[in-house]
C-alpha cells in the first residue's frame, strides 16, 4: 500500500472516466488542478484542464514511459488512467518500476462496474478479463454454457475476434454487447451475437458476452481436457496421469512450470489453465511436435505458453528458475538432478517413467531422496469381438517430490 503520510510519494495515479473533472473527487480535482506535469493518453488530455502544466502523452511501447515517470521526481506529477489503475491497467507496471511508497493511487469506477451495472450482472458472478495488449485466444478456458464474461478490448476488431473463438466452439449463439463510453455525454451501447457481431463499435469499448452453448458446443474442464482435445502423434501424457500429475504440481496464481520433454504441449497447457497467470515453458528438441504444442496452446486458450527448442539438462541453463517441473520425456540422472537445483524453495517436481531404464532413474531418485513413487495403471471398456472387455494401457511409474526449504 502506499503511504500517502510519509512524504514520499510523489507520484500521483489519478483514475478518470468519461464525466471527466465533474466525476474526480475533490481531492483527485485538486492533484489534477495543481500538478506540473500531466502524463496520460490523448483521450485523457481532453478530458481535463490545467492550462499550465506540462502534458506528456504514452508512447508506444509502454515500457519507454518508465524512465520519463522517473525523470519527473521532484515536481508535482499526475498519472491519468481510465477506471482503477489497479485492474488491468498500467497501476501493475508502475510498481514493479517505481517503489509502492512513492505513489498514491485515486481509483475511479471501472469498465467491468459500469459495464456490469449497464448489463444488470452482478461482478461476483462474471469473469472479468482483457485481451488489450494480449491475445483474445486467452479468453477460450473461461467458455461455458451460461458463463458472462466482461473483456476490455483491443480496438474495433476485437467482437469480430472474439466472436469467431465462440462460434468455432459451438457458442454461436452468445450474446454479445458491446458498451463504449460509459459515464459520458457519447455513451453508446451496441447489440449483437457471436454469429452476428455488433457494428459501428469504436475502439475504445467493453464487450459483454453471455455465453449460450449449441448443440455441439465445446465443454471443456480447465484440467483434466481429453486427449482427443490436443492434436498429437500418439506420445503424450495421457488424461488420468496428467491429471495426477497436476494434481501433485499444484499450479497457483503467477507459477512457472518447465515443462521437459513438452512433447504436444499437453502439461503445460493445463498448468496454464489450472490457475491465473501461470506461466509454462515447454523443452522439445523435436520441431514437429513444438509446432502441435503451439496449435494446442492456441486452440485451449494458453497463447503465452513458451517453448524452446533444446535437450535437458542443457536447455535448462538459461531459463528462469521454476515453481515446478514435469519431467516427461528424456528421464536421466543428469536431468532430473538439474531440476531438483533449479527448483525454487517449496517447489514440486513430478517425473513420468513408461520404460524400465526410465523407472529404474526414477526408483534410484526415490531411494535417495524420498518423496512418493507410485505405479499407475489404468483400463479402459474395448470391444473384444462381440463383446466388451478391459483393455489395459501401459503403466506409468511417477516420482513427486518437494523441495524442503
Amino acid at each position: 500500500m502506499s503511504d500517502q503520510t510519509s512524504g514520499r510519494a510523489w507520484l500521483q495515479v489519478i483514475g478518470i472516466g468519461e464525466d471527466g473533472m465533474d466525476g474526480l473527487s475533490p481531492a483527485a480535482r485538486r492533484l489534477v488542478e495543481d500538478a506540473e506535469v500531466i502524463i496520460g493518453g490523448d483521450r485523457h488530455h481532453d478530458l481535463i484542464f490545467n492550462n499550465l502544466a506540462q502534458r506528456i502523452s504514452w508512447p508506444s511501447p509502454f515500457d519507454a514511459m518508465i524512465e520519463t515517470i522517473r525523470g519527473q521526481k521532484g515536481k508535482r506529477v499526475a498519472v491519468l488512467v481510465t477506471g482503477d489503475p489497479l485492474w488491468y491497467s498500467v497501476g501493475a507496471r508502475l510498481l514493479k518500476a517505481i517503489d509502492a511508497s512513492e505513489i498514491v493511487f485515486h481509483p475511479q469506477l471501472s469498465a467491468f462496474q459500469l459495464a456490469a451495472c449497464r448489463m444488470v450482472w452482478s461482478i461476483p458472478d462474471v469473469e472479468t478479463l482483457t485481451v488489450h495488449g494480449r491475445a483474445a485466444e486467452q479468453i477460450v478456458p473461461f467458455f461455458a454454457p451460461g458463463s458472462r464474461l466482461l473483456v476490455l478490448t483491443k480496438d474495433a476488431t476485437s467482437p469480430g475476434t472474439i466472436a469467431a473463438l465462440l462460434a468455432e466452439r459451438g457458442y454461436g449463439a452468445s450474446t454479445m454487447t458491446a458498451l463504449a463510453a460509459m459515464g459520458g455525454p457519447d455513451e453508446a451501447i451496441m447489440h449483437g451475437s457471436a454469429e452476428h457481431p455488433p457494428k459501428g463499435v469504436p475502439d475504445f469499448h467493453t464487450l459483454a458476452i453471455e455465453c449460450i452453448a449449441g448443440p455441439d458446443a465445446v465443454i471443456h474442464p480447465r484440467t483434466g481436457l481429453p486427449d482427443d482435445a490436443f492434436a498429437h502423434d500418439g506420445k503424450m501424457t495421457k488424461r488420468t496421469a496428467r491429471a495426477l500429475a497436476l494434481a501433485k504440481l499444484a499450479p497457483h496464481r503467477g507459477a512457472l512450470l518447465w515443462d521437459v520433454g513438452a512433447g504436444c504441449g499437453s502439461i503445460g497447457i493445463e498448468w496454464m489453465r489450472a490457475a491465473p497467470e501461470a506461466r509454462a515453458i515447454g523443452i522439445e528438441p523435436k520441431a514437429e511436435r513444438r509446432a502441435m504444442a503451439a496449435q494446442n496452446a492456441l486452440t485451449l486458450g494458453t497463447p503465452k505458453l513458451e517453448l524452446v527448442d533444446g535437450e535437458a539438462p542443457a536447455a535448462l541453463e538459461a531459463l528462469d528458475p521454476p515453481d515446478a517441473v514435469f519431467v516427461g520425456g528424456g528421464v536421466s540422472r543428469q536431468t532430473i538432478g538439474a531440476c531438483m537445483v533449479a527448483l525454487k524453495p517449496l517447489g514440486r517436481l513430478v517425473a513420468h517413467a513408461v520404460t524400465l531404464e526410465s523407472e529404474a532413474v526414477l526408483q534410484a531418485a526415490y531411494g535417495q531422496f524420498s518423496g512418493e513413487l507410485q505405479r499407475i495403471s489404468v483400463e479402459t471398456a474395448s470391444p473384444v469381438g462381440p463383446f466388451e472387455g478391459w483393455k489395459p494401457a501401459m503403466p506409468v511409474t511417477q516420482w513427486s517430490w518437494v523441495k524442503k526449504p
